[in-house]
C-alpha cells in the first residue's frame, strides 16, 4: 500500500517527473515509467471484482488496465512453455489440446474503497483454442510494480545477507529459509520470494492471479509451490501468538481500508511486539515493515526533482518515529530509507549488531547488495533502492 507524493514538481495525476529516466532501455516490466497505465485517475479501469469485505476494509475492488508489455511478438514464447508444461502434466493427450493461445497482459489493482490503492500487478491470461472455457489467470511473479515493494525486497534481503544468513544457499535450494508475510494485498512479495528462493513461505486471494493451486491451472506453477506457500486468514496477534515458527525475515505491509497502520502493530507497550520479536531468528532475524510517510520531500525549486529521486531524505513525522522507535526498542537495531516516488519509507528492524551507525549500515548494505541483486537475477538496481535516503533510528 502506498502514498501518493505531495508538494512535489508533479505531473496531471499526482506523481513526480520521471525526467529522462523514461528515455533510457527499459528492461524491467515493473519499471515506474509504466506506472501511467495502472495509475491514472483519469482512467479507472475495467473493474473485475467488487466486494464487501468481512475483514472490515469497506469495498474491495480489483480494477483490469491494459499492459503494453510484454509485447505481441513475444507471446509465442510463452505459448511454447505453457504448451510444454500442459504436456507434460496430460501425456495422454494429443498434441492440438495441449496447445495455448495468450490473450494478452492486464495490470490488475487491488482497492480499498475506490481509494487507497494496496497493490498493482501484472497478470497474463490464456486459454487453449480447442477449449475456449480453459481460461487461466497467471500473475507475473517476477514484475514488481510498486517501488515500495522493490525497496522491501531489496532492503530486507540485504539486510538480511548483511546479518550473516547464507542467502546463497537459500536461493540455491541448500538451506531452508522461512519468511512470514503479514498482509497479502495481491501475493506480490510472496509469490516473487517463492518463485526465487528455494524457500517456506507463511503469507496470509481471486482475480489478481495468485496461485490457487486449482488442479486444473496447477500446470502452471512449480510444482513445489504449494508446499512453499502456504495462505492464512487470521488476526495476526492471534497467528503469531499461537505460531511455533522461527523466521528469518518478516515482511509487515499492513493498512488497512482506512489507510492507517494498526496501533496494534507497533503500540510499543503491546503485546504484538514482543511475540513477534520471539518469532525472528535471535541471530539474523529481520523485520522490513512498510510506512506512509508523515512528511514529504522539499523540491530543488526548479521543476525536476528527479535527481533526487533515490537520494532524498524523507523526514519522519511523529507517528513514523513512533513507529520506528517501538520497533527498535524491541529488534535492538533499526533504520529507514525513502522509497522513490512515493512517500513511504521502509523501515528495517534487526536482531543483528551490525547497524547501529550510519557509516557501518551504508557500507554494509552496499556491500551485498549486488549479491542479492545477483542471486536473484533482479531487473533493477538493488543499490539505489538500498541507498536511498538512508536514516539510522536513534
Amino acid at each position: 500500500m502506498w502514498r501518493r507524493a505531495s508538494g512535489l514538481a508533479r505531473n496531471r495525476w499526482g506523481i513526480r517527473r520521471l525526467s529522462s529516466v523514461l528515455r533510457r532501455h527499459v528492461v524491467d516490466e515493473g519499471d515506474w515509467s509504466y506506472a501511467s497505465e495502472w495509475w491514472d485517475p483519469s482512467s479507472e479501469g475495467h473493474t473485475v471484482f467488487s466486494k464487501l469485505s468481512s475483514h472490515g476494509n469497506g469495498i474491495v475492488s480489483v480494477a483490469a488496465h491494459p499492459a503494453s508489455t510484454p509485447s505481441v511478438g513475444q507471446w509465442l514464447m510463452t505459448e511454447k512453455w505453457l504448451q510444454h508444461r500442459y504436456a507434460g502434466m496430460y501425456p495422454e493427450l494429443n498434441q492440438k489440446d495441449c496447445q495455448f493461445k495468450v490473450l494478452g497482459y492486464q495490470w490488475r489493482v487491488l482497492k480499498f474503497n475506490d481509494d487507497t490503492h494496496q497493490s498493482a500487478v501484472k497478470v497474463m491470461a490464456a486459454c487453449r483454442p480447442s477449449d475456449p472455457g480453459s481460461l487461466i489467470l497467471m500473475q507475473q511473479s517476477h514484475c514488481l510494480a510498486v517501488p515500495y515493494v522493490k525497496s522491501m525486497v531489496s532492503v530486507g534481503l540485504t539486510a538480511l545477507a548483511a546479518s550473516s544468513f547464507d542467502l546463497i544457499h537459500a536461493v540455491i535450494g541448500k538451506k531452508s529459509m522461512n519468511i512470514l508475510c503479514i498482509g497479502h494485498g495481491g501475493g506480490t512479495i510472496p509469490l516473487f520470494l517463492a518463485s526465487k528462493i528455494k524457500v517456506v513461505v507463511e503469507a496470509s486471494v481471486q482475480a489478481m492471479g495468485f496461485p490457487s493451486f486449482d488442479q486444473t491451472q496447477q500446470f502452471i506453477w512449480d510444482e513445489t509451490l504449494k508446499s512453499r506457500i502456504s495462505i492464512h486468514v487470521s488476526d495476526v496477534y492471534d497467528y503469531i501468538k499461537k505460531d511455533p515458527n522461527i523466521y528469518d525475515i518478516v515482511f509487515v505491509d499492513a493498512y488497512d481500508g482506512d489507510d492507517i497502520f494498526p496501533c496494534k502493530l507497533w503500540d510499543i507497550n503491546g503485546d504484538f511486539l514482543p511475540h513477534l520479536a520471539n518469532r525472528v531468528h535471535p541471530v539474523h532475524g529481520t523485520v522490513v515493515v512498510n510506512l506512509h510517510s508523515d512528511s514529504d520531500v522539499p523540491t530543488r525549486g526548479d521543476g525536476d526533482d528527479s535527481t533526487l529521486l533515490f537520494q532524498s531524505l524523507l523526514p519522519l513525522g511523529k507517528y513514523v518515529r513512533k513507529v520506528c522507535s517501538a520497533y527498535k526498542g524491541h529488534f535492538g537495531e533499526a533504520f529507514t530509507v525513502a522509497v522513490p516516488w512515493l512517500c513511504n519509507i521502509t523501515l528495517v528492524a534487526c536482531k543483528g549488531k551490525n547497524f547501529d551507525r550510519k557509516d557501518i549500515v551504508s557500507g554494509q548494505l552496499a556491500s551485498k547488495s549486488n549479491l542479492v541483486e545477483a542471486l536473484l537475477n533482479l531487473k533493477f538496481s538493488c543499490l539505489n533502492y538500498v541507498k536511498s535516503g538512508l536514516m539510522v533510528v536513534k
